[in-house]
């Protein structure tokens, strides 16, 4: 049966933290601000504890959204779920377990995982921003400094979750 690996899961979930500490700290920090109409006397009077543990807990589930994305071989096991793969001895079961034995740690490097979360930033995370930021009449420099960070968070995610998962 595939395991997945939650200490990586976790530790790809936290850094968007660490990414974004340096995202929108030294790299686009003042552009940010300024395009998202923000202060430092508005930055003063946020909850930051609020802030940052719900955006905690949104990029995990960001990590453990992305898997499915860059671990090909979870693709096998739902399309066996329903013919019975977890009952143990089952042809199904058999075919899996032997699947992943000769095939569990195809595509499992850094470089797929982030090629797979580069596509996500681009196809995901940039329409959703975008659309969002329109709406919002904010920039283009406002939508890619945002969704330019999320397309790293997801690059660097997959990396991690593709080797470690």
């Amino acid at each position: 049966m595939l395991q997945l690996n939650w200490l990586a899961i976790i530790l790809s979930g936290i850094t968007p933290m660490l990414i974004g500490a340096i995202w929108y700290g030294p790299l686009f920090g003042k552009a940010w601000m300024k395009e998202a109409g923000m202060t430092e006397e508005s930055i003063k009077n946020a909850n930051m504890g609020k802030i940052y543990g719900f955006a905690t807990l949104f990029s995990v589930l960001l990590a453990v959204g992305i898997l499915p994305y860059v671990i090909h071989q979870m693709h096998v096991g739902s399309v066996l779920q329903n013919l019975g793969s977890m009952e143990k001895g089952s042809e199904a079961n058999l075919f899996f377990n032997d699947f992943i034995a000769k095939y569990g740690n195809e595509f499992r490097t850094f470089k797929h995982g982030a090629f797979h979360g580069l596509i996500l930033g681009i196809f995901i995370a940039l329409p959703i921003i975008g659309t969002n930021a329109f709406f919002e009449r904010k920039s283009w420099k406002y939508i890619f400094i945002n969704a330019g960070y999320w397309t790293m968070c997801a690059i660097v995610i997959g990396g991690i979750i593709s080797q470690w998962a």
